[in-house]
């Protein structure tokens, strides 16, 4: 895998553009500017890489449109150091962007195809300290609770109550929810059984399944 002078200038161009669209947290953008965001996808989309698009990964799983991704962690408000759950590992691309800012990721992929072959992919990068797990989303992972922040990166029908319990005190959740059309939520846990939630726009994502898969990309 090799990052040229010329992936470099289209990933400078990509980050522009996503400050041009409001995203603020320069922290975020210095970070996706070191990512080379290719190395996540299959050679077919590298000429693509630097497109605000998303794209296949298999498994019916997409990586997320940039813009998505520094939009979902900027909501999160990442500090170092804290321990943040990611639900729906896919390409890894997120989960390097969160340990890039100093979080301590753990994250869950159901598809056992993918799980392996990411798993392999941020070890050979250098992500060796992420903690991934092939296991079902919906059940978080209560064993390593309570988590500053918790991401799902996949459109959930209703917000996963389950994850709502692994959230310590004055943590957050960030997760898109709907159908068709997810509404972006932030959900602060203010105290054992109450929550705030806040609205910030429309987007799509693959949606969020219960359950694992054990099958091949």
């Amino acid at each position: 895998m090799t990052d040229t002078y010329r992936h470099k200038g289209l990933r400078n161009k990509l980050v522009q553009s996503l400050r041009k669209k409001g995203i603020t947290d320069e922290r975020i953008l210095s970070v996706m500017n070191q990512i080379p965001r290719h190395f996540f996808l299959e050679k077919a989309f590298e000429e693509q890489a630097y497109k605000d698009q998303a794209f296949p990964i298999g498994c019916e799983q997409t990586i997320s449109q940039p813009y998505t991704v520094a939009f979902q962690t900027q909501l999160l408000e990442v500090k170092k150091r804290e321990k943040i759950l990611e639900i729906g590992t896919g390409s890894g691309y997120q989960a390097a962007v969160l340990a890039s800012l100093g979080a301590r990721v753990f994250t869950i992929e159901r598809q056992e195809a993918l799980y392996k072959k990411t798993k392999q992919l941020l070890d050979d990068l250098g992500f060796s300290g992420i903690r991934m797990y092939f296991k079902d989303g919906y059940l978080g992972l209560p064993e390593f609770a309570p988590f500053d922040k918790i991401l799902v990166t996949a459109g959930a029908p209703e917000v996963p109550e389950k994850l709502l319990k692994q959230l310590k005190i004055g943590g957050v959740l960030v997760v898109p929810v709907g159908v068709k059309i997810q509404r972006m939520l932030r959900i602060i846990r203010l105290s054992e059984d109450e929550f705030k939630q806040e609205e910030w726009g429309d987007f799509r994502f693959v949606p969020f399944l219960s359950g694992i898969q054990k099958r091949g990309l």
